[in-house]
């Protein structure tokens, strides 16, 4: 017999989870299992502050970006294709991934994240 949390305990994980990360980082590629590979770099980028919306729903899989939309500053040359997140604005924990729709930078420009979920 298979086991699975109820719908109560998976929306009170995914709130805890976004509570705990709440930084958004940039990535031009996979980021891996430890969020240190391919996270943009360069001119003036940085982690951007993220809230979250609060677990809903006959199906609590998706945690949705809430509230005040992050900006990140994009150099010159660089593909956004995956957004992870994370603890702290700088170094801190991982916490995991998920890919975009690639937006290719040929010359320095900006990019705001407007979706992302999280899924247990």
């Amino acid at each position: 017999m298979a086991s699975s949390l109820s719908l109560l305990e998976r929306q009170r994980l995914l709130d805890a989870t976004g509570t705990q990360y709440g930084f958004a980082a940039a990535y031009t590629g996979d980021p891996g299992t430890t969020g240190a590979s391919n996270e943009v770099a360069g001119g003036t980028y940085a982690r951007k502050a993220i809230t979250w919306a609060a677990a809903s729903g006959a199906t609590p899989s998706v945690k949705a970006l809430n509230g005040t939309l992050p900006v990140f500053d994009i150099p010159a040359g660089t593909t956004v294709a995956f957004i992870g997140i994370w603890t702290l604005i700088t170094g801190g924990t991982y916490g995991g991934c998920f890919d975009v729709v690639d937006e290719v930078f040929a010359g320095a420009g900006t990019y705001t994240l407007t979706a992302g979920s999280i899924s247990l």
